[in-house]
């Protein structure tokens, strides 16, 4: 990328954009409706300024204009690569400039100005945290009375916590894959757990490390062969909970996660911006273990006097309202059912122990946090918990997620953004984001491009941290789930989903399902018969099909 660059040792001093400026740039914006050469006249003049006093500062700083052999490891100020690269050089190409910056320079600059240069700038670095099978209402802050989870609560009273938040697709590969391009399934190509189609430098750690991002993934990853090569630290691992390491002694892969996230904190440059992604496999179960969840013995004592309630439609007549390709025991939900939840007693012991592996990942997600605070740069970074799917704790008589219901697609988001006023801080939003919305999101706030190719929206309107107008936020959703293996074991699923009504089509058995899911939040009364829905059933049918071509095309615009 070119554009104005400074040399990466100085990101620590870099000057703040003087507030007068965005007072000058709304008095800009109100000339709008006047004449248009005075309007662009105007706005070249005020980013020229802006430029200026960043660039007016007694520092051995390369030419504006300069761009050296390689971008790698060097950056700029976000609002400053915004002015030259969206503002001034298409507005008025480069003569324009030359001639403003030669009149500019004879101006001295004012001692306000001066004052502003002084503060650090330094471009906000990101952490994910990402956690596995992990739904939304597993927090105390969301109001469940059992789990343990002060790290995130606490996270959530100093950010936004977003209760409607869902995913496009609830398994491991597929999420993950619409995590990173900011697509649905049906654009990045990833049906499974193979990587996806979207080239890498779409992708929001592509892109950050093209932009002088010291990137990092440790933990899962899902996406067919680990490319480590396109990370400055990655360490992937899944799969199991505890792990021989090459001294013989034994890790949980949680303390593992913890471990290689520190690491990264400690071995990062100081002279670069940071993104790191810590993929945690907690509260995914070990599939192949008959004891599902293993957390620490650290952990055991956790939720040893307390009854897990039983979820009300956790019952056989629950099972049996299922269409009957789902509501048999060939099909995987059901089987995990079996190996988790299918008497009183083994409900009990599994659901204590998934809950004793989120708790794990809530300390080790404070341990985090408290290095970040630790290294002075907490308050420079934006934070983000969220998870790749929700799961079936017994409802319907399933386990696991993959199908369009609530307790599947629906999964926690907290977001602690430094630009987030206070008055923000512990607030909730009932807004629908998606899991696509979070590459464009971190994008933006760093102020690096977001291609075309992303489909997702940028979240930071709805809490206040974008000049953007939020405009009208989306009321509905397309879901996407593929087959795995058959139909028998997985069927394809597909929704179009809002929050009073939900429409599920099974493309392999041409099966409709209608619910009123305001009225019946358990869906389980199946209106698809019903003559009386009949004009909302044909409205939403054609709606889904619109959304689904809006889903494979590229591009939402």
């Amino acid at each position: 990328m070119g554009g104005v660059l400074v040399s990466a040792e100085d990101d620590e001093t870099q000057a703040a954009e003087p507030r007068s400026m965005m007072n000058k740039m709304a008095n800009v914006d109100r000339m709008l409706s006047g004449n248009r050469i005075e309007v662009l006249a105007a706005k070249v003049h005020f980013y020229c300024e802006k430029l200026l006093l960043y660039l007016a500062r007694p520092r051995p700083w390369p030419s504006p204009l300069e761009k050296p052999p390689s971008c790698q490891n060097i950056m700029i100020p976000s609002w400053c690569r915004k002015v030259w690269f969206r503002h001034v050089s298409p507005a008025c190409g480069l003569s324009v400039f030359a001639a403003l910056l030669v009149g500019s320079l004879s101006s001295p600059v004012s001692a306000d100005s001066d004052e502003s240069a002084k503060a650090s700038d330094a471009p906000m670095n990101v952490v994910v945290l990402y956690a596995d099978d992990w739904r939304h209402d597993t927090l105390g802050v969301a109001g469940n009375p059992v789990v343990k989870t002060p790290t995130l609560d606490a996270l959530a009273s100093e950010g936004m916590r977003f209760t409607e938040n869902c995913v496009t697709t609830s398994i491991c590969g597929v999420s993950r894959a619409c995590l990173f391009t900011g697509q649905w399934m049906s654009s990045h190509g990833c049906d499974g757990f193979k990587p996806f189609e979207t080239p890498w430098q779409q992708t929001y750690p592509g892109i950050l490390r093209d932009n002088g991002y010291y990137v990092g993934h440790v933990g899962k990853w899902h996406n067919g062969k680990f490319p480590g090569e396109k990370f400055d630290f990655g360490r992937s691992y899944y799969g199991r909970h505890w792990f021989k390491m090459p001294d013989g002694s034994k890790v949980h892969v949680t303390q593992r996660n913890e471990n290689d996230a520190l690491e990264f904190l400690g071995k990062r440059p100081k002279d670069q911006p940071f993104c790191l992604t810590v993929a945690f496999f907690a509260t995914h179960a070990e599939d192949g273990n008959p004891q599902q969840f293993l957390p620490q013995p650290e952990s055991m004592h956790l939720y040893q006097d307390v009854e897990i309630p039983v979820p009300a439609n956790a019952t056989d007549e629950s099972f049996h309202r299922l269409p009957e390709f789902v509501a048999n025991d060939g099909n995987e939900g059901r089987n995990r059912y079996h190996w988790r939840f299918d008497t009183p007693e083994k409900y009990q012991i599994m659901m204590k122990n998934y809950y004793r592996l989120a708790t794990e990942v809530d300390s080790t997600c404070g341990r985090i946090l408290k290095e970040l605070e630790k290294q002075g740069v907490l308050d420079n970074t934006l934070v983000i918990f969220t998870t790749d799917n929700g799961y079936y704790h017994a409802e319907h008589g399933l386990a696991d997620k993959w199908y369009p219901h609530q307790e599947s697609i629906r999964v926690p988001l907290i977001i602690r953004d430094p630009r987030m006023s206070a008055d923000k801080h512990g607030s909730t939003n009932e807004d629908f984001t998606l899991s696509v919305d979070l590459a464009p999101t971190i994008l933006n706030a760093v102020g690096a491009e977001v291609p075309e190719s992303m489909q997702g929206r940028d979240m930071s309107v709805l809490y206040g941290a974008n000049d953007a107008e939020q405009g009208d936020w989306r009321e509905e959703f397309f879901y996407e789930h593929p087959t795995i293996r058959d139909k028998n074991f997985i069927p394809t699923s597909e929704a179009l989903v809002r929050k009073d009504w939900k429409y599920f089509y099974w493309p392999e058995f041409d099966r409709e399902q209608l619910f009123h899911i305001s009225e019946d939040p358990h869906e389980e009364n199946d209106l698809v018969n019903d003559p009386a829905q009949a004009k909302q059933l044909a409205e939403m049918r054609a709606r889904f099909q619109e959304l689904k071509r809006e889903a494979a095309s590229k591009s939402n615009g």
